[in-house]
């Protein structure tokens, strides 16, 4: 019975490859409102949601920005964009900032 007393004992821990530490918050500015994003280090998207939420505040707070997601590296994962909104995109990088 093991050490369970009557009860299943819960299975092993699987050791599974987990997804890398978000890297990149870029905000798009779209007609309606702004759309955040972030990304891994090889720039896949992690997620997308409304950029006005408080959680976006508490991220950038403190983080200088760069503007413009128009380099090539940004090509794939911008590509549902103009090229107008990627110009005006504003890039934090999340992981330089907390080396600091």
């Amino acid at each position: 019975m093991g050490q369970g007393f009557g009860q299943e004992m819960p299975r092993p821990h699987v050791r599974a490859n987990l997804r890398g530490v978000t890297r990149y918050l870029v905000i798009v500015p779209v007609m309606d409102s702004p759309i955040a994003r972030l990304f891994l280090e090889n720039r896949e998207q992690a997620a997308e949601f409304d950029a006005n939420t408080e959680e976006v505040s508490s991220m950038i707070k403190g983080i200088a920005p760069s503007v413009g997601a128009t380099g090539v590296e940004w090509d794939k994962s911008l590509s549902a964009h103009s090229a107008t909104d990627r110009a005006q995109a504003t890039i934090y990088d999340l992981v330089s900032h907390r080396g600091r």
